[in-house]
């Protein structure tokens, strides 16, 4: 127990901010990731090892044509979901996920805390990268145990629509072992996205956001 909270503690540990030349900001995780207990002969525990560094950039990508199947059972078109008029927050996770995942759902879960009574102005979407396991029940509960308000979905589907998903926003990293902690924001259809690789905090979310949505 000991072992997993200092994990989980350093893993959202964010330090200091360096704006390289480029543009490109990144952020020091202030102390390395150490395993969960029991987590000897996990195959997730390459997790743990992976660069501790936070990466923001601005990106273009299409939204794929394909239909995903939401936490209510109601099959959905992507664009559609994506393009109502709200700031998108975009990350891909799956239920069984004992390392990334919980961390950015977590992180997520303190989002929409502190947007409060703004929550309700963007919708904030999770798509599972293990479409064969994740169904929407699945996802249900999932997004229950997390806390997760109407402004906050999850979606599933076939793999390919999953696949497509994925490589669609640079995501796929060919097993869903392999996935590292992407953040997508959008202020807008039509709009750049804004790229953020890595565990950031809900604070970060919540500053990166608030520029995106001020910039004309």
């Amino acid at each position: 127990m000991r072992s997993s909270l200092i994990f989980l503690a350093a893993a959202l540990t964010i330090g200091m901010v360096d704006v390289h030349a480029d543009g490109e900001m990144h952020m020091d995780m202030s102390s390395p990731m150490a395993p969960m207990d029991g987590m000897g002969g996990d195959p997730h525990a390459h997790h743990h090892h992976m660069a501790q560094k936070v990466s923001v950039m601005t990106a273009e990508y299409g939204v794929p044509q394909i239909k995903l199947v939401r936490d209510d059972n109601q099959t959905v078109s992507l664009p559609d979901e994506m393009n109502d008029g709200r700031p998108v927050f975009l990350n891909f996770i799956y239920t069984t996920c004992t390392a990334v995942c919980p961390i950015t759902s977590r992180t997520y879960a303190q989002l929409q805390d502190k947007l409060g009574d703004e929550r309700d102005k963007v919708h904030m979407i999770s798509i599972t990268i293990d479409p064969e396991q994740d169904t929407p029940a699945r996802l249900a509960d999932y997004a229950r145990k997390f806390g997760a308000g109407s402004q906050w979905r999850f979606y599933t589907g076939t793999t390919e629509a999953s696949l497509a998903a994925q490589r669609a926003f640079d995501v796929y990293r060919g097993d869903k072992m392999n996935h590292t902690p992407v953040t997508l924001l959008r202020a807008a259809p039509g709009k750049s996205w804004l790229r953020i690789d890595g565990f950031a905090s809900a604070d970060d979310l919540l500053r990166e956001y608030r520029k995106l949505v001020a910039t004309p």
